[in-house]
C-alpha cells in the first residue's frame, strides 16, 4: 500500500515537472517566433526604405539627365 502512495506521489511530481518544463519550452518558443516576426518586420522595412531611396536617386538623376539635356539643346 506504500509503494502505491509513493508512486501516486511521484508520478504527480513528475506530470507537475513535465506540465512546468513544457510551459516553459512554449515560452521560449513563442519568444522566438515573436522575435523571428520583428526580424523579418525590420528586414521588410529596410528593403522597402532602399527600395524608395533608390527609386527616389533615380528619379532624381532622371530631373537632372533631363535638365541637361535640355539645358544643352540648341534652342531654334
Amino acid at each position: 500500500m506504500a509503494n502505491e502512495n509513493e508512486g501516486g506521489v511521484f508520478s504527480d511530481l513528475f506530470i507537475a515537472v513535465g506540465a512546468l518544463v513544457q510551459n516553459v519550452a512554449d515560452t521560449l518558443l513563442s519568444g522566438v517566433a515573436s522575435a523571428s516576426s520583428l526580424v523579418q518586420s525590420c528586414a521588410t522595412l529596410c528593403v522597402s526604405i532602399v527600395t524608395n531611396t533608390a527609386n527616389t536617386a533615380i528619379q532624381i538623376i532622371e530631373g537632372v539627365s533631363t535638365a541637361v539635356s535640355t539645358a544643352i539643346t540648341p534652342k531654334k
